[in-house]
């Protein structure tokens, strides 16, 4: 359903004026520790699921994910109606549903999610089906060299070459946090990318296009590095091929 017709228990729409006073309780936070970054943290946890802005981000509210959105609000969708189309240069296009993923051999990883705005939650578990297994299933065109990414709320997009998206750790994840991935947090499926800072791993993931070169995403338009490795965190070396 449309974000602005969920339940008032789950936080309203936050005004300008709030986040002023909020921001000024951020800096605090950075002074008198973390106590007062724990009570934000639970304070702010309704507000962080109802922030297109993104402001909340600003605040030190510790390893915690933020909701980021540029859109007014996203539909739902649910299980039965939820498609992954597969398209593109490859030999068999597919349509898979949330009931196709879930058959296939899951890769389960913990990592770390990392925004490029500086905030990380470390340890995240993740679920899912490896997007090379997906790819492979498909069968790519020899001039296939790329992939994009396009999601179900009709604006964010994303890229990866071929190489980097037959990574095993790069997942169509369909569980983190020990448990299905909720809408807030993209579901019922969304891109995980391990090494690359968090714009990578698209939200709300409804396509998957096999393409002859990298078309630049949504944030990379916008001045964001089309190559985002996130270097030494998530386990791995600076070195990307690692």
């Amino acid at each position: 359903m449309p974000t602005d017709q969920r339940d008032p228990a789950a936080g309203a729409p936050v005004g300008r004026r709030v986040f002023l006073g909020l921001l000024g309780l951020g800096a605090l936070g950075t002074v008198t520790g973390t106590a007062l970054q724990d009570g934000l943290s639970a304070a702010l946890a309704p507000i962080q699921t109802r922030d297109p802005t993104g402001l909340v981000s600003l605040l030190p509210l510790g390893n915690t994910f933020r909701y980021y959105s540029v859109t007014g609000g996203v539909d739902e969708q649910d299980a039965g109606e939820y498609r992954l189309a597969v398209s593109g240069l490859v030999q068999r296009t597919g349509r898979h549903t949330l009931a196709d993923l879930a058959a296939m051999p899951q890769t389960e990883l913990v990592r770390d999610f990392q925004c490029v705005t500086g905030w990380r939650v470390p340890d995240v578990r993740w679920s899912g089906v490896r997007l090379a297994d997906l790819i492979d299933l498909a069968g790519p065109d020899p001039a296939a060299t790329a992939v994009r990414f396009s999601s179900f709320d009709g604006t964010y997009t994303e890229s990866l070459t071929l190489e980097q998206a037959r990574r095993p750790d790069v997942l169509v994840a369909l569980r983190m946090l020990d448990g299905p991935v909720t809408h807030d947090h993209g579901g019922p499926v969304r891109l995980y990318v391990a090494p690359m800072y968090g714009y990578k791993s698209l939200k709300w993931l409804s396509g998957i296009e096999l393409t002859r070169d990298v078309e630049p995403g949504y944030w990379e338009d916008r001045g964001y590095s089309v190559d985002a490795w996130v270097g030494s965190s998530n386990g791995r070396a600076d070195d990307p091929t690692s």
